[in-house]
């Protein structure tokens, strides 16, 4: 497909944009100029915006009542009426990706109202106190408005270069203001989760509430006595959270329908919202087939390193300390020296402040089995973090891409991505020093697979939560994944969110398939770094329009043209 010309002020305005972040040109799909109905996508897309956002209920909650979800329902289909009206003839591809953006958010809305319903079904939804900052572009999962995100206020470190200091008086005021909603909308809760039978998601839920009394505990205990009217509104948001929690436990034993949302609306939610050429079935396959691979590879690779010691394990603070200062100027210099991606003053900061604290044995969750040997093949994965660093250094020129879409639409670009990123960097260098390294890649490997695999069939309602997490503990090797709150955390929110738990091993593939087709267009003149700055220059979006943009092939998108329609009968 050819593309229009771009005029010279928004062509200077992108190049600015990408070298200031030392981003390559523009692809061949980047390329095109502003077409005169786009400007009634972009303001249609700040309408929908504003819209999308729940309405609030007496000026404090958001307002999930069934009356409302109805009446947004119906407003809900005049936007897609309005953006179904616009004339793309002639638009460039940059543009038609954006018109499908648009779309995908709002078929985003369509099924949070009608199929996943989390503020009816999920008692999670209703958990608003989030005390860490997602590595993805937003959190992960169904995000309820108005969350309090305390990582955000001084008093609560957001990093491990942060320290804790005393709130202003203006975010004291701010911050008592966001948890006086947690009462009100916990008793709304209530009402709203009554007709509940997803049992799973309900035991689940639980302990997010757990976890939400135990995280506003600690900020009590910072806060002190200095300010009661903050210590007023904690000591509330507390005991209405306790409460509830009590009142799931209560109401459990009677919840003892299915939670996962079923294979056809799995699948309608995996080519309509996340725009993903593939099936529920689809992704059975390939991460099946993926497990295999990764541990035939792992137990080559073991056959490989069979006279090699054991990686020694950081088994004090101090030791892991070391380990992680004298690894991180290794993995920069490998970066750089190799030519992966053009590297940004920025991105030292950006691992450095990710830094994990020392764990002792016997609490080492998986992730720190990992990295108390070795902490690279997570850092590779923590791509995640330089994505931050480009999101909010030199956010994409369309308004439309600027801030994380909307319902997770990112987590196959986001995940996959990072997870590509564990396998690839082996296969580019990074272990030839540390070839036992490369073990760890392909556990992690495994453990993306099992646990994406376990959680496709609590979605199609052929396991529990818990038969999913056997599925997840049971095919990782050397016992290095239990029965922890790690699993739990992990199977529950890809109970909550279709699409998820594959993400990593679907997604990884997808990235893959556009590394090839990019390399075959642009033969000698291709390069890994020429690649990465390409992607990582378009922004967050799903791989099927990563590949539109950067290759000119709508082939992904016309793959997805069947699965266009009404939700299948729930």
């Amino acid at each position: 497909m050819n593309c229009l010309r771009d005029t010279a002020a928004v062509r200077m305005a992108t190049l600015v944009v990408l070298l200031l972040l030392g981003v390559s040109p523009p692809a061949l799909g980047q390329q095109g100029g502003r077409s005169p109905t786009y400007r009634q996508l972009h303001m249609l897309f700040n309408e929908w915006r504003a819209f999308e956002e729940a309405p609030l209920l007496d000026g404090l909650a958001p307002d999930y009542r069934a009356a409302t979800n109805s009446r947004r329902l119906g407003s809900l289909r005049q936007y897609q009426e309005r953006l179904d009206a616009i004339d793309t003839t002639g638009w460039s591809i940059s543009e038609q990706v954006d018109f499908h953006l648009v779309r995908a958010e709002m078929n985003g809305m369509l099924y949070h109202l009608t199929v996943l319903q989390p503020f009816a079904r999920d008692p999670a939804f209703y958990a608003s106190v989030r005390t860490s900052e997602s590595d993805t572009p937003a959190e992960e999962g169904p995000t309820i408005d108005g969350a309090i995100r305390l990582w955000r206020y001084a008093i609560w470190p957001r990093t491990a270069l942060d320290t804790v200091t005393p709130l202003s008086p203006d975010d004291s005021r701010r911050l008592a203001l966001q948890l006086r909603t947690v009462p009100p909308l916990l008793q709304q809760a209530r009402t709203n989760l009554a007709g509940s039978t997803a049992r799973d998601l309900w035991v689940g839920g639980i302990r997010s509430f757990e976890e939400q009394s135990e995280a506003l505990g600690v900020l009590l205990g910072r806060v002190g006595s200095t300010d009661p009217e903050l210590v007023r509104a904690i000591t509330e948001a507390r005991t209405a959270t306790d409460s509830f929690a009590q009142w799931l436990r209560d109401e459990a034993p009677s919840r003892t329908g299915p939670s996962g949302v079923g294979k056809e609306q799995y699948t309608w939610f995996l080519r309509n919202v996340l725009l993903l050429p593939f099936s529920w079935a689809d992704e059975v396959t390939i991460t099946k087939r993926e497990l295999a691979r990764a541990h035939a590879s792992l137990r080559l690779e073991e056959n490989r390193n069979r006279g090699l010691p054991e990686l020694p394990v950081a088994n004090t603070p101090e030791d892991f300390a070391a380990l992680q200062e004298r690894t991180l100027p290794t993995y920069l210099r490998f970066m750089e020296e190799n030519q992966i991606v053009t590297m940004h003053p920025g991105m030292e900061r950006a691992i450095r402040e990710r830094f994990q604290q020392f764990s002792p044995a016997e609490t080492r969750d998986f992730f720190s089995q990992t990295s108390h040997r070795d902490p690279l093949p997570l850092w590779t994965h923590f791509n995640h973090w330089w994505d931050h660093l480009r999101m909010r250094t030199a956010p994409h020129p369309s308004p439309i891409r600027r801030s994380p879409l909307l319902y997770n639409i990112w987590m196959h670009r986001a995940e996959g991505m990072a997870t590509a990123m564990e396998e690839w960097m082996m296969h580019a260098g990074l272990y030839d020093q540390s070839p036992r390294s490369r073990e760890i890649v392909w556990i992690m490997l495994i453990a993306r697979a099992a646990r994406g695999l376990g959680s496709l069939y609590a979605q199609s309602n052929d396991l529990t939560m818990a038969e999913a997490g056997d599925i997840h503990v049971n095919w990782i090797p050397r016992g290095w994944m239990r029965r922890d709150p790690l699993l739990g955390f992990e199977q529950h929110l890809y109970l909550r969110q279709p699409g998820y738990g594959p993400s990593y091993v679907t997604g990884g593939r997808l990235m893959e398939e556009i590394l090839m087709e990019r390399a075959r267009q642009l033969g000698d003149q291709f390069t890994i770094q020429r690649f990465m700055d390409e992607v990582n220059g378009v922004g967050m979006i799903p791989p099927s329009l990563i590949y539109w943009e950067l290759t000119g092939d709508d082939r992904m998108i016309r793959e997805l043209q069947e699965g266009v329609g009404p939700l299948p009968p729930r």
